[in-house]
């Protein structure tokens, strides 16, 4: 939410990093707390909530529906694997991510995307010699 109240365009800063055969999936789950933020929330942070929301829920990003079965920062740890991208600006959930080689996107000094690990540049695997 942070980057609404920052002026960040989130959007095209990650289509400029990604390569453009990544997608940009918002899991359901996110999206849920995000509607339930919106609702709890006063303020800026209600706004931040209502446009992430809005944001979250239209192209480019796709909603991928993930069954609550566990705490969302354990699941989004799941359901990525080592060719993901996880975008959070959570520090323990970074640490978690990268601890399990899953590169990381943030937001650092307020307005920039910075990345941590390796984004895979090239979608074709060469097997032969």
């Amino acid at each position: 939410m942070m980057m609404f109240q920052l002026d960040v365009d989130v959007v095209t800063d990650l289509q400029n990093l990604l390569p453009s055969y990544y997608d940009l999936i918002v899991p359901s789950i996110v999206i849920n707390e995000l509607a339930n933020l919106k609702k709890k929330s006063k303020g800026k942070n209600k706004l931040a909530a209502t446009l992430a929301y809005k944001l979250a829920s239209k192209d480019p990003f796709k909603i991928e529906n993930i069954k609550k079965t566990d705490h969302v920062d354990n699941l989004l740890l799941k359901y990525c694997t080592k060719d993901d991208v996880l975008c959070t600006n959570d520090k323990i959930l970074r640490r978690r991510a990268r601890q399990k080689g899953i590169t990381v996107i943030y937001l650092r000094q307020h307005r920039f995307l910075e990345v941590d690990g390796y984004i895979k540049r090239n979608s074709i695997t060469y097997n032969e010699k």
